[in-house]
C-alpha cells in the first residue's frame, strides 16, 4: 500500500519586483505553531535585503554607492559581505562575473542567490521539514535523507508556457539567468554590451549563491557553457539554450 504524501503548505509574496514562493513539506506542517513565525522571518529577511540592495530604490545603499555618496565605512555589514563575495566571484569566473561595471556597482547577479540562501536559514528552528524557496526561478532547497526530491521545471525562454525539462532537486540550489523575464540585463564586462549568443543558462549545484554566479557569468561569456562550468566547478551542472536553437 502506498504511503500517503506528506502535508504541504506554500506562501507567495511579491518582493524584489518578482513573486517569491516558499514551499514546506512534512507531516505536521499544518499544525506546527512554529511554522508561521519562521515563514514570516523568511519574507522579512528578503524585504530587508531589497531595501539595502535594490538598484531601483534611490535611497538604497547600493543606489547611494552607485552615486558615490556612501563611503565604505558607512556600509551595512551585509553590503560589505556582498562586495567581498563579488570579488571572489570575479576571480572564480575568470572575470566574466564583474559587479563593477561602467554604469556603476551592480551585484544583482549574486545578491538574489545570496539572499535566498540566507533567508531559508530562518527555517532552521523548524523540525526536519523539506522546503524550497523560489525567487523568480532561483531556488534554494532542502530535502531530508530518504525523502522525495523536489521536481523543478525549466522554462523554455522562447515560450514561457512550455517546459524544456524537469529536474530533480534535493538539498542545494538551482539558478536560471537569461532574457526571458528580465530582458537584456546581463552585461559583458569586457565590452560593456549585452551578450546575445545564449538565451538562458540554468545551473544546479550545492549552493544557490554560486549557481547564480555561474549562470550569470556563463551568459556573459557565451561559448561552451557546460564544459566551462564543469572545468571550474565540477559539483555544478549546467543546461544552456542557445540563441540559434
Amino acid at each position: 500500500m502506498t504511503a500517503p504524501a506528506p502535508e504541504r503548505r506554500s506562501w507567495t509574496h511579491p518582493i524584489m519586483g518578482m513573486p517569491v514562493s516558499l514551499h514546506i513539506r512534512a507531516d505536521g506542517v499544518r499544525t506546527d505553531p512554529a511554522v508561521e513565525p519562521a515563514v514570516a522571518a523568511v519574507f522579512t529577511h528578503l524585504r530587508a535585503v531589497d531595501r539595502l540592495f535594490s538598484t531601483y530604490r534611490p535611497g538604497s545603499q547600493i543606489s547611494r554607492i552607485r552615486r558615490h555618496v556612501l563611503p565604505p565605512e558607512q556600509w551595512h555589514p551585509w553590503v560589505s559581505e556582498v562586495v567581498r563575495l563579488c570579488e571572489r566571484a570575479r576571480e572564480r569566473s575568470d572575470g566574466w562575473f564583474d559587479a563593477w561595471l561602467p554604469g556603476g556597482f551592480d551585484p544583482s547577479g549574486l545578491v538574489k542567490g545570496w539572499a535566498v540562501e540566507n533567508a531559508v536559514e530562518q527555517l532552521a528552528r523548524l523540525g526536519p521539514y523539506d522546503h524550497y524557496l523560489n525567487a523568480g526561478g532561483d531556488i534554494a532547497a532542502v530535502v531530508r535523507p530518504g525523502a522525495t526530491a523536489w521536481r523543478v521545471g525549466i522554462e523554455d525562454p522562447r515560450d514561457r508556457t512550455r517546459l524544456l525539462s524537469v529536474r530533480e532537486l534535493r538539498t542545494g540550489g538551482l539558478a536560471t539567468s537569461g532574457t526571458a523575464a528580465g530582458g537584456a540585463h546581463i552585461v559583458d564586462p569586457r565590452t560593456g554590451g549585452h551578450p546575445t549568443a545564449i538565451r538562458s543558462v540554468t545551473v544546479a549545484g550545492p549552493t544557490l549563491l554560486w549557481a547564480d554566479v555561474y549562470a550569470t557569468a556563463a551568459i556573459a561569456r557565451g561559448g561552451d557553457v557546460e564544459r566551462w562550468i564543469r572545468a571550474r566547478a565540477p559539483d555544478y551542472q549546467a543546461f544552456a539554450v542557445l540563441r540559434a536553437s
